[in-house]
């Protein structure tokens, strides 16, 4: 009898043990929750990894002028390349545009005839 005396207490100290522990965790798990909190309104205002970054004026001034400069580079190297001559525009002779000129009227008579009809 004794014996199971000795197991029970035995078996209730090991579950405040359990409990005891169990707590601990429970603490961490909240703790953690809580900085998933802290940095997920961080990132809303803009300091975390899914904000956009604040940079200083002179930051993005020397970001302008490195960008001007790479720009300034193409065009340099387009100059010194020789471009191909634009090809001329062509020129319709003057009987050319005047048999244009009668077929659409023509094209326009028979819309119009077939109109009336």
């Amino acid at each position: 009898m004794s014996n199971l005396v000795e197991i029970q207490n035995e078996l209730q100290s090991k579950r405040k043990e359990l409990q005891h522990e169990l707590g601990r965790i429970d603490a961490a798990i909240s703790a953690l929750s809580g900085l998933s909190r802290q940095s997920v309104t961080a990132s809303s205002n803009g300091a975390g990894p899914t904000g956009r970054r604040i940079l200083s004026i002179g930051a993005r001034r020397r970001i302008a002028a490195a960008q001007r400069a790479r720009w300034a580079k193409v065009r340099a190297q387009k100059k010194g390349t020789v471009a191909a001559s634009p090809k001329k525009q062509r020129v319709m002779s003057l009987d050319a545009r005047r048999r244009i000129a009668a077929a659409q009227r023509a094209r326009w008579a028979k819309v119009r005839s077939q109109k009336k009809a």
